[in-house]
């Protein structure tokens, strides 16, 4: 009889008190953040079309009700190019659509989360992001600088580069300037090529001129968008270098936190969904642009020789090693990395290796 009369108590104390407001009431909350890009406008991939960033805003804008409102800046429109992770990190903007390796100059380790050179393929690199670890150690990278990264497209496989004339042997890389970043940029260095970093809008215009004699941008469709080929005509590829390059979504921890889960789980959503998107676009229109390349625009398309692709990846696992033995972060995402890799190899040695051998005819 206690126990009712508390109860009943208790219940009429509730109604006749005013309303408390839910605890899902913030989630309502409408956030208006900022986005800067380290390529130029218009760019197909990186700035627009399907699974681009502005892809992204308009998934994160229709699945949160206009909640969340993202405007986006092009290279150039708000901050130069490379500069989107130090404005992050200063809270200059919220967001910044980039790749991890133009970072390398801060944190080496970043660059295995945009890609590896004679690493894992799309379905490998995805695979160790969102199954093997890959993603959270990319947080832990971050960590220290106060930034969230999720992986927001895919190119897939990309092509060797663009060269005046066709590279033969190794003594050709002897004070070669090429534009390359990332990883692969140091294993060329090693070999006596003057990397140079350069954003993709100034890549054709120094090429052209003469300033560079080599360089690399993505795969046959937005490299003769950028007219590369007007420059060079001797396409060389392996896919060594970025055999899966990803797209980063920088995003301020502050921020991030300051963002309701729902919103959280829209950005996460939307990112995964552009990574299948772009990838899956990439491959339906590089297929048209290098027969086109090719066939009409007196491109030559030829596999590195194999004794300067052995070099290269000798130099690559000694440019690795150095690195992973000089900091215990690099070691961590390192070790990860390519035990993930020795797994996934034995799977696709037994699935994709056969099917390519036997099944794709060229």
């Amino acid at each position: 009889m206690e126990r009712r009369k508390f109860l009943t108590g208790t219940a009429a104390a509730a109604a006749a008190a005013p309303l408390a407001a839910p605890r899902m009431a913030r989630a309502q909350d409408s956030f208006a953040w900022r986005m800067t890009n380290s390529y130029g406008p218009g760019s197909p991939f990186y700035v627009e079309g399907p699974g681009s960033p502005t892809d992204i805003i308009a998934k994160i804008d229709a699945m949160s009700g206009g909640r969340l409102s993202i405007q986006h800046f092009a290279a150039g429109e708000l901050i130069p190019a490379f500069e989107g992770f130090d404005a992050v990190q200063q809270g200059v903007i919220e967001m910044n659509a980039s790749n991890s390796y133009f970072w390398s100059g801060t944190t080496f380790a970043a660059q295995y989360f945009t890609t590896v050179p004679f690493g894992m393929s799309f379905q490998g690199h995805m695979a160790w992001l969102y199954h093997g670890g890959g993603w959270d150690l990319w947080q832990e990278v971050y960590e220290p600088f106060g930034l969230v990264a999720f992986p927001m497209n895919n190119t897939g496989v990309q092509m060797t580069g663009w060269f005046r004339e066709p590279i033969e042997d190794l003594s050709q890389f002897q004070g070669l300037r090429m534009r390359i970043p990332g990883l692969a940029g140091q294993v060329y260095a090693t070999l006596g090529v003057d990397v140079r970093l350069l954003p993709g809008g100034e890549i054709f215009p120094a090429l052209e001129r003469g300033v560079i004699d080599a360089a690399e941008f993505v795969g046959p469709y937005q490299d003769r968008r950028l007219g590369l080929q007007n420059a060079a005509s001797f396409y060389h590829t392996t896919g060594w270098h970025e055999p899966s390059t990803t797209g980063e979504l920088l995003i301020s921890r502050a921020a991030w936190d300051g963002l309701p889960a729902d919103l959280q789980a829209i950005v996460r959503t939307a990112c995964m969904a552009a990574c299948l998107e772009s990838m899956t676009w990439s491959e339906a229109v590089n297929g048209e642009a290098l027969v086109d390349l090719v066939e009409n625009q007196g491109v030559t398309a030829a596999v590195l020789p194999d004794a300067v692709v052995d070099t290269l990846r000798e130099a690559t696992l000694d440019t690795l090693e150095t690195a992973a033995n000089a900091d215990p972060m690099v070691r961590k995402v390192h070790d990860s990395y390519m035990a993930f890799k020795a797994q996934h190899d034995r799977w696709a040695g037994i699935s994709e290796a056969p099917w390519i051998k036997n099944v794709l005819q060229l």
